[in-house]
């Protein structure tokens, strides 16, 4: 039996699927990783992208903060692909319960998923830190204002506005790491897919999954590699895209 098989007699005799999910999943739709050859770490800038998108950075260089994440992190016009595609085909169908993503681009929800934990937030959320108002990406994507270099400030109170995103030096939420925790030990099918598997401690997750159906679909190779029960190495819409749902 091949490996695509495999994967497709397990997901049908499943009940309890759960996708967890890296930057992988979304360069199918033209939304780069940070460590790839082509990812954001490996590109110049003025400051490395780590230092960038950090909480101090943000605090104390807001204008170029602001430059770089709506350069760089902001991509409005890209589209779910084959795998976002086929995991709501999965939930609409009942087999998969939920999808824990490292990703903050909202294509999962885009694709028609319904029950997803973002463990690192996501783009399409921004706040006012003072007042809490809600602003949406067309908000921050269109702010103008020359006099503060466009960093964007509250409507209605002129507060700043904070992606809803974890910048690092910043911790998970308790409330989405609880969720993806609970839906993980639950499930009877683990599929990892577009993930090194290297950032914590969204990485230690997969270590709440007790079944026997684990399987990792990444380009490359991980660290988990020899823990799965099935390793897949090609492009996960590739992989998925190619599945049928019962």
């Amino acid at each position: 039996m091949s490996e695509l098989e495999t994967l497709q007699q397990w997901i049908d005799e499943s009940e309890r699927i759960v996708f967890f999910g890296g930057a992988g999943v979304s360069t199918e739709s033209g939304i780069p990783d940070f460590r790839s050859q082509d990812g954001l770490y490996n590109q110049e800038y003025k400051y490395p992208p780590e230092t960038i998108v950090s909480h101090s950075f943000y605090r104390a260089n807001p204008k170029e903060f602001y430059r770089f994440y709506r350069n760089k992190m902001l991509m409005p016009d890209a589209q779910p692909n084959a795998a976002h595609k086929k995991l709501a085909e999965l939930e609409a169908a009942g087999k998969l319960t939920a999808v824990v993503t490292q990703n903050i681009d909202g294509l999962h929800q885009k694709a028609g998923s319904k029950t997803v934990y973002e463990l690192h937030g996501s783009v399409m959320r921004n706040y006012c830190e003072h007042c809490h108002q809600f602003f949406d990406l067309e908000y921050m994507l269109n702010y103008k204002n020359e006099e503060n270099g466009d960093v964007p400030l509250c409507d209605a109170c002129g507060g700043p506005i904070k992606p809803d995103v974890v910048l690092y030096e910043e911790g998970l939420d308790d409330r989405v790491i609880s969720g993806a925790v609970e839906a993980i030990s639950h499930a009877d099918m683990l599929i990892i897919g577009g993930t090194s598997l290297i950032v914590y401690p969204a990485a230690g997750f997969i270590n709440y999954y007790h079944g026997n159906k684990l399987v990792l679909i990444n380009k490359s190779q991980t660290s988990v590699d020899s823990r799965a029960n099935l390793v897949i190495h090609d492009p996960i819409g590739q992989v998925l895209g190619q599945i049928k749902v019962q």
